[in-house]
């Protein structure tokens, strides 16, 4: 993976931490979002890690040229920043992130997040779920509301809902009394039917379409 932060001592302790973790290797630093770019394309992680506040190129917009909806191969990232403002996070899951989190997240945390966003999941940081996704509500075009391409069953409505609320796979497992690859399958399901790639945009499907409310 690509690990891209414009302070130096900020890398050095997410490679640290990232480098301990099993199976993960970061191969790459950038200390702007330019030079993360054309790194991110050169090598092709798995995953990159980026700042949003970062000189030439900001994280975002990084994001934007790496995952976004017009990138015909996109490459997962994740975005994490001091900053906890709802902006960021809009911005950042609109440019493709599949991941956002805070600084202070913890090495189990980000190890999670990179995880998912390699598996091709989305994971945020759990103490902002709700209140960040809730502002996609707000922040939604006007217009016709998104349908789904086949009607949602009434159990894809249940995972839905929980998806929205930022729960894991094994708390909706839990709080539905299905197994972990019931789960799984119904994800998959509402991903074919909402036209989304990951359980991020799920997200924003619900609170857009109000299928969610804050």
């Amino acid at each position: 993976m690509i690990v891209a932060d414009d302070q130096e001592i900020a890398r050095t302790g997410l490679r640290m931490i990232l480098d301990l973790q099993p199976g993960i290797e970061v191969i790459a630093e950038a200390g702007d979002g330019r030079r993360a770019v054309e790194l991110a394309r050169r090598l092709r992680p798995d995953v990159c890690l980026f700042d949003i506040r970062m000189p030439a190129l900001d994280g975002i917009e990084a994001t934007r040229l790496l995952a976004g909806p017009e990138v015909a191969d996109p490459i997962a990232v994740v975005v994490i920043t001091t900053f906890d403002l709802d902006e960021y996070v809009y911005a950042a899951l609109r440019a493709g992130a599949r991941g956002f989190l805070l600084k202070d997240a913890g090495p189990a945390l980000l190890s999670q997040a990179v995880r998912a966003a390699a598996a091709g999941d989305a994971l945020i940081a759990p103490s902002i779920t709700a209140r960040l996704l809730g502002a996609f509500a707000g922040a939604a075009p006007s217009g016709p509301l998104a349908q789904p391409i086949e009607a949602l069953t009434d159990r894809e409505e249940q995972i839905l809902a929980t998806v929205a609320r930022g729960r894991t796979n094994s708390e909706i497992a839990a709080e539905l009394h299905i197994s972990l690859s019931t789960v799984k399958s119904h994800v998959a399901s509402l991903m074919t039917k909402l036209g989304v790639r990951n359980r991020v945009e799920i997200a924003m499907w619900a609170y857009e379409t109000n299928r969610i409310r804050r």
